[in-house]
């Protein structure tokens, strides 16, 4: 879709990423996916997306130090970030990071669209 709202979608877990891709590119969002923390910043580097959907456990870089990077970072520090995780403590983990919302795994399809049009209109 022509001018539609960059969302980068961070998750090791490729049955995650492309279910988050299909429903957010089915609700009028370009997607751009990674599978860990080093290559979403490479990605947000290169096209900086309008929200990052961030999972917390991931090989390579993990999404606490993806969102340090991030924050240190100022082309990218003010972009929001969902964390959607399968962590038993990713509710509280998740304040410290400063992020918008946190949406436990299993996920429901229609909140994180829910969040995500909260945060970002198409």
């Amino acid at each position: 879709m022509l001018n539609a709202p960059l969302v980068l979608v961070v998750d090791d877990d490729a049955d995650s990423r492309t279910l988050l891709e299909m429903a957010l590119s089915l609700s009028g969002y370009t997607v751009e996916t990674a599978v860990n923390g080093r290559d979403a910043l490479e990605s947000a580097r290169r096209n900086p997306p309008r929200l990052i959907l961030l999972d917390l456990a991931m090989p390579i870089m993990d999404g606490f130090t993806f969102r340090t990077e991030q924050l240190r970072d100022s082309t990218l520090a003010a972009i929001p970030v969902i964390c959607v995780s399968g962590r038993h403590d990713a509710a509280r983990v998740s304040k410290r990071m400063h992020v918008a919302a946190c949406i436990p795994k299993p996920f429901d399809l229609a909140t994180v669209i829910d969040h995500v049009r909260h945060i970002v209109s198409v």
